[in-house]
């Protein structure tokens, strides 16, 4: 028994490391104005960074990011979402919800913010 509360505490203290360090957001260069909306049909992929950004890969190899007003709990674990809209559009005022892996649960929902067209900083190989 105490042996397995050891490896529990062991295991909560290494997830809290984890979420205090959380994932690292790559730098990005604002590239023009932001958008309010982008079209469904230009978006490619949709990589979450964190439980605030969102980068969306659209046609044309360019991405747009989206900073939350608040932190969506769960967003930057799961790094799935679902949205609804009727006019072909993703906006600004649109509302996401978090996806969970297991058991199709819906997680917390939250609010988008303007699409930021972007160059992100690609990643250079360490020299060691």
């Amino acid at each position: 028994m105490r042996g397995w509360l050891a490896m529990l505490l062991v295991l909560v203290s290494g997830a809290a490391l984890a979420r205090d360090r959380g994932p690292r957001v790559p730098e990005a260069v604002p590239a023009g104005e932001a958008r309010t909306c982008v079209p469904i049909t230009a978006l490619r992929e949709s990589l979450v960074r964190s439980d605030r950004v969102i980068d969306f890969h659209t046609a044309g190899d360019r991405y747009y990011r989206v900073t939350l007003p608040q932190a969506c709990p769960g967003l930057g674990f799961e790094r799935r979402f679902g949205y609804a809209t009727s006019i072909g559009q993703l906006c600004a005022q649109d509302i996401i919800t978090v996806l969970y892996a297991t058991g199709g649960m819906r997680g917390a929902s939250c609010g988008l913010a303007p699409f930021q067209p972007v160059t992100i900083a690609r990643r250079t190989a360490k020299s060691g």
